[in-house]
């Protein structure tokens, strides 16, 4: 391989005439040039730091009130005086003024950070109020003599060990900035000694029906530009915030130039480099030229092996000096990496449905060699201008990723554009350096075949599903008034019913952003609220019945949802009581069981249009397939939906061949058939409704118009 060339900006050499200096004017320029950005970043975080700190208010409010009160002074004016020259109309006055200054600091628009440290710390629930939701959560599951045992333990953990684990916990609280979040990104990310790849990592896919460019190159240099000028709107917080709600952004500055890197015998960190770089052998910011070093990344690029301790060891000994450093350090301080793939993906070909399964699974672990898992995200880009991403998990949940996804798409398809041969529009910029290959030196013991036969043994054990659902979507919901999110929760209860003859414990992923530094709770979506309207609709009861069951279950999934986000939920705040626990060395045969029940279906919903950049009523071919996840349990099912404007929703299924007892495909054919029974249930409903008001409608305008006979007779 060729070494990469160091650009240095003198040299100078020792000559029996004296020193010859040589000086690089174009490297002294980059200085020049690197120094003048670094500056710009500087002022531009004192520029935001100044209008965080005075928000709602503007600097020049405050300009105008300090003027007013020096006024005040220097005219030695009593403000008490004011009242006798105002008019008589007082109140409306108050008014008047009330409303102006509301209008005044609601026009405000908030940067990303505004409401950073004005947000409330995520409170600690009562432990009793903890432990009597687990156990509701918990009883369609269990018999009656297993939850009658559960109930004590419970007792017995609430009366001795857990208000002792509950006074610490608390004490965290008061000093943590939020009690859950570091703990759960070190213990249930970043000390697991299993491979990322499918357990871990997630991905996101592109626009189901269009692809901007059949050019590989083209796509892969827009859709670069439009993640660095996301990142640039984050580094200026021009990102607005999601319909007005205060939220913690706190995730979104950890994107960029961010990897997950390995310990020996210990834990995983996360690093973030604040000054990065980005060229590595498979990414260049050049709009045009890419260049692909395939051997390159397939010697080097860490398949994960069952436990990640080998690929640690292998990066200690041989990765930690040298040429092979310098060329590690390069990627792992790369913004981002981006892999250029020699297939072509996407619903295309006389099997779209199984192209799509196959697509969502090159996105979660492709060849296995081709992706860096342990970067915050990698970029895919395919021969055929599909393109796709691969997102560690530890430092930020879907939404995040999701949203610079979203702004992504829409910035490569709507802003950036593409000529009509399909490559990138603008000039060339020839000034920008040249790519450089990276340089490797591995000798034949690193490279780890027997790791790389367990990854490809792992990837070829998931079995994907992706489908889009086009009988009905999210408007033909509302009309039933019902939430979307209930309606689909409870199908998917019904279709793992019909799937498996049982309930089983279910993971629904909820933010609890409202919180500063929150990140995610679970809701228990299987309650026993959706469990009898389940059993009643299977055991055939009365249409009425099964509506009414319907609507409860819907009303208790929209409570335990409203209840997780506010921070009243159970498993996080169970979580960190269990880590308390290790740290004293006690153990609590309650904990320790409620921390080791499987979750079969896990669940997630991926947000739509959270920047809203384009109407999808105008351009509905720009939809977006969402993203998914690999199963989290041997014997379970993942599950990731996305509601796509009003007529459409996409589902991820996600399983392992070798259970025998799942099936990805037959699982997303009971949801299909569970949503049309709900909806048919539903609509029955709707019609009868609908009738019964015409018919009264009629009745009464009948009525009335005999009242105009009578009347005129």
């Amino acid at each position: 391989m060729a070494e990469a060339h160091q650009a240095v900006a003198f040299q100078f050499t020792i000559t029996p005439e004296g020193i010859d200096l040589q000086l690089s004017y174009q490297a002294l320029n980059q200085i020049y040039l690197s120094g003048v950005r670094s500056w710009k970043k500087r002022v531009s975080r004192m520029r935001n730091s100044l209008i965080k700190g005075v928000f709602p208010a503007s600097p020049s409010s405050w300009l105008f009130v300090a003027i007013g009160i020096l006024a005040t002074m220097y005219m030695q004016s009593d403000p008490n005086t004011m009242t006798a020259i105002l008019p008589e109309t007082r109140s409306e006055l108050t008014l008047f003024l009330f409303q102006s200054l509301v209008r005044l600091f609601s026009s405000r628009k908030p940067l990303l950070y505004s409401y950073q440290t004005s947000l409330p710390h995520l409170p600690v629930p009562a432990i009793s109020d903890t432990l009597s939701r687990y156990l509701e959560s918990v009883r369609p599951l269990l018999t009656d003599p297993e939850f009658k045992r559960m109930t004590n333990l419970a007792g017995q953990f609430e009366s001795n060990l857990g208000n002792r684990l509950q006074r610490y916990l608390k004490l965290k609280a008061l000093w943590a900035t939020n009690y859950v979040s570091d703990w759960w990104e070190e213990y249930i990310y970043l000390r697991s000694r299993g491979p990322i790849m499918v357990n871990s990592n997630y991905y996101g896919m592109d626009f189901l029906y269009v692809t901007p460019t059949p050019v590989q190159a083209a796509r892969a240099g827009n859709t670069i530009t439009a993640l660095l000028l996301y990142r640039r709107k984050v580094n200026r917080e021009e990102i607005s915030q999601s319909e007005g709600t205060p939220c913690c952004f706190n995730s979104f500055e950890k994107h960029r130039n961010t990897h997950r890197t390995l310990f020996f015998f210990s834990y995983d960190s996360f690093h973030h480099f604040r000054h990065g770089y980005f060229n590595s052998s498979w990414i260049f910011f050049s709009k045009v030229c890419f260049f692909n070093n395939k051997r390159a990344l397939s010697c080097l690029c860490p398949p994960p092996p069952p436990p990640r301790v080998p690929w640690a060891q292998i990066r200690k000994q041989y990765f930690s000096s040298g040429v092979n450093k310098r060329s590690l350090d390069a990627i792992e301080r790369a913004a981002f990496f981006v892999t250029l793939d020699d297939e072509e993906q996407g619903m295309k070909g006389d099997d779209p449905a199984g192209n799509l399964d196959r697509y969502a699974k090159s996105l979660l672990h492709g060849k296995c060699y081709d992706r860096w898992f342990d970067k915050s995200f990698s970029i895919v880009i395919y021969k055929n201008g599909k393109s796709g991403l691969n997102a560690e998990h530890s430092w930020a949940d879907a939404p995040t990723v999701a949203h610079l996804w979203e702004y992504t798409l829409a910035t490569d398809a709507f802003q950036l554009g593409y000529t009509e041969d399909g490559h990138c529009k603008g000039e060339v910029e020839r000034s920008l350096p040249h790519p450089q290959r990276l340089s490797w030196e591995i000798p034949s013991e690193a490279q780890a075949s027997s790791s790389l036969a367990v990854a490809q043994a792992l990837a070829d054990d998931v079995d994907c599903h992706v489908f889009p659902f086009r009988e009905f979507g999210k408007g033909r919901i509302k009309k039933c008034r019902i939430s979307p999110d209930a309606f689909i929760q409870i199908s998917l209860q019904l279709a793992y019913f019909r799937d498996r003859g049982g309930f089983c414990l279910t993971y629904e992923a909820s933010m609890t952003r409202l919180f500063r530094e929150g990140r995610t709770e679970t809701v228990r979506s299987c309650s026993n609220e959706s469990c009898a309207f389940i059993r009643a609709l299977e055991g055939r009861e009365t249409e009425d019945q099964c509506r009414r069951l319907f609507r409860k279950a819907s009303e208790k999934h929209q409570n335990l949802y409203r209840m997780a986000m506010t921070g009243a939920g159970i498993d996080r705040h169970l979580f960190c009581l269990y880590v308390v626990s290790k740290y004293l060395g006690v153990e609590s045969a309650f904990l320790k069981e409620v921390l080791s029940e499987p979750w079969r279906l896990s669940t997630s919903q991926t947000p739509v249009q959270q920047m809203e950049l384009f109407d999808l009523k105008n351009h509905p071919d720009f939809i977006s397939l969402g993203g998914g996840f690999g199963p989290v349990a041997d014997d379970g099912y993942g599950v990731s939906y996305i509601i796509v404007g009003e007529d459409m929703i996409n589902f991820h299924v996600s399983s392992k061949h070798s259970c025998k007892e799942t099936d990805s495909h037959r699982f997303g054919a009971q949801i299909s058939r569970a949503l049309q029974d709900i909806m048919t249930l539903l609509s029955a409903d709707a019609k009868t409704t609908s009738s019964s008001s015409s018919s009264s409608s009629s009745s009464s305008s009948s009525s009335s118009s005999s009242s105009k006979d009578k009347k005129l007779l």
